[in-house]
C-alpha cells in the first residue's frame, strides 16, 4: 500500500480532547489551505489515511464528512474525494451594470462569464403576469400585478444561479420585455429604450443555507451555502422599475466591490 510523504500530514495528539476524526479533518483542511492539495486534486484515499493514522475507515469517512459539510471538498463515487475549485466568477458590482455593456448588447451575466472564460447559458425560462407579493409590491411602489421573468443561469453546463425579475405591468406589458428573449443587452437595455434611463441600483445581500428546492435547482453539494440577493433598479425619475430576486451558489462567485473613501 502506498504511504504518504513524510511530513505531508501530521500526527494525532492522543492527549487532545478533540475527537480523532476532527483532528484528521483539521490536518487535511490545513493542507488544503497551504496549497499542498490544489483545486481539483484528489485527497489521499481512505486506505492511505487509515494506514497513516492507524484509525478505522469510519473515522476517516467522518473526517471527509466534516470537510464536505464545510464545502471544501466533494466526493465522486468510485473515484475519491477532491478539493473543490474556488469560485470561478468575479461579480464586480461597480461594473456589471455599466451602460457600455448594454450598448454593446451584453447582459451582466454574459460579461461576467466572458471574463471568467466560461460558456454561459440560460434555461428554465418562464415569463408570465402574476399578482405581486407584499414585499415586491412595496419595493415597486404598491403595484398590484407584475410581469415576472424567471430563469436559471449556467456556466459550462453547471447551474450557478436562478433569478426572478418583477416589473410593473404598465412598463413591461406588450413590450419586448414580455418576450422570452428581450433582445441584445437584456431587459435593462429595453427599459432604457422605453424611456426609463437607469440611474442607480440598491442591493441587499445575505448568505444562508439552501432550501431543498434550491439544492435541486442548483445541484448543490452538501455544505454549500447560497447567496441571496435582492436588487432594485431605479430610473432617473426615482421610480423603482424592477425588483430582481437572485439565489446564487456561493462556491461559484466572488462578490467584489469598490467603495469610496469619503
Amino acid at each position: 500500500m502506498p504511504s504518504l510523504p513524510s511530513g505531508f500530514l501530521g500526527d494525532l495528539d492522543p492527549t487532545s480532547d478533540r475527537a480523532v476524526f476532527r483532528q484528521i479533518a483539521d490536518q487535511l483542511r490545513e493542507a488544503i489551505d497551504r496549497g499542498r492539495f490544489k483545486e481539483g486534486e484528489k485527497l489521499p484515499s481512505e486506505a492511505e489515511l487509515v494506514d497513516h493514522y492507524g484509525v478505522s475507515r469510519m473515522t476517516v469517512r467522518n473526517s471527509f464528512s466534516v470537510l464536505q459539510g464545510e464545502g471544501l471538498v466533494h466526493a465522486e463515487h468510485g473515484k475519491g474525494v477532491f478539493v473543490r475549485p474556488r469560485p470561478p466568477v468575479r461579480r464586480l458590482a461597480s461594473d456589471r451594470f455599466a451602460r457600455r455593456h448594454r450598448e454593446q448588447g451584453k447582459a451582466a451575466f454574459i460579461v461576467e462569464a466572458n471574463a471568467a472564460g466560461s460558456h454561459p447559458q440560460v434555461d428554465s425560462l418562464e415569463v408570465k403576469e402574476e399578482k405581486a407579493s407584499q414585499d415586491v409590491s412595496t419595493r415597486l411602489g404598491s403595484v398590484r400585478r407584475v410581469l415576472a421573468r424567471r430563469r436559471r443561469y449556467l456556466l459550462d453546463g453547471r447551474p450557478v444561479e436562478f433569478a426572478t425579475s418583477y416589473l410593473p405591468l404598465d412598463i413591461a406589458r406588450g413590450t419586448p420585455i414580455a418576450e422570452p428573449n428581450p433582445g441584445p443587452g437584456g431587459i435593462y437595455a429595453r427599459l432604457e429604450e422605453l424611456g426609463h434611463r437607469l440611474d442607480h441600483f440598491e442591493e441587499e445581500i445575505r448568505a444562508r443555507m439552501p432550501s431543498p428546492a434550491e439544492v435541486k435547482t442548483l445541484r448543490l453539494a452538501s455544505g454549500v451555502p447560497v447567496i441571496h440577493l435582492i436588487r432594485i433598479a431605479f430610473d432617473a425619475e426615482g421610480r423603482a422599475v424592477e425588483v430582481c430576486d437572485t439565489v446564487m451558489a456561493a462556491d461559484a462567485y466572488v462578490l467584489s466591490y469598490q467603495l469610496p473613501a469619503t
